[in-house]
């Protein structure tokens, strides 16, 4: 590693990573050849999520600067981190499904909203739906009851119109 100041700056930016990331994930990379790290760098970049491998000293440092407690344990060995920092459950998906085909990364943990988060909170977190299949949960919990509302609405008006046309049909009758 280079000198003092390259790590200062190298601290420094993982600060700031950790403290706008809204998901982090540690993982050991330990057995990962260079075609499959590369294949999940890839995948990682696709899902708009930074893996970076940093020196577990640089990243305890930051990590403490963040105001985060108790990683000691996350940062042994080889490590890699994956920051989300537009979805917080993307990095969890991606890394989860290339953990199952890939025994050699193993998952360490992770960091959700500045908490320290174990490795069954990372497999939930994965397991959950895509951010707009979540929304659009959301979203028809709020047209369902507009639409019922337009229905009751309608109702009056509906009743007006069939009887409006039951007065027609009589007026040509008596015609």
């Amino acid at each position: 590693m280079g000198s003092l100041e390259t790590k200062k700056q190298i601290v420094a930016e993982m600060v700031e990573k950790f403290n706008s990331a809204k998901s982090v994930i540690v993982t050991d990379y330990r057995g990962l050849n260079v075609a499959e790290v590369t294949e999940l760098r890839k995948k990682l970049r696709e899902a708009g999520v930074d893996y970076r491998v940093v020196k577990n000293t640089l990243l305890k440092i930051a990590a403490k600067e963040a105001g985060i407690e108790g990683t000691e344990e996350y940062f042994q060995g080889p490590t890699a981190v994956a920051f989300g920092l537009t979805d917080a459950v993307a990095p969890a998906q991606v890394l989860s499904k290339f953990a199952k085909d890939h025994k050699n990364l193993e998952i360490k943990g992770g960091i959700l909203e500045g908490k320290l988060i174990g490795l069954d909170e990372v497999k939930a977190l994965a397991d959950l739906p895509p951010r707009e299949v979540l929304l659009a949960k959301v979203a028809s919990c709020f047209q369902a009851p507009m639409v019922g509302l337009v229905n009751v609405l309608q109702g009056p008006i509906r009743k007006l119109g069939y009887a409006l046309e039951e007065v027609r049909k009589l007026k040509e009758a008596q015609a």
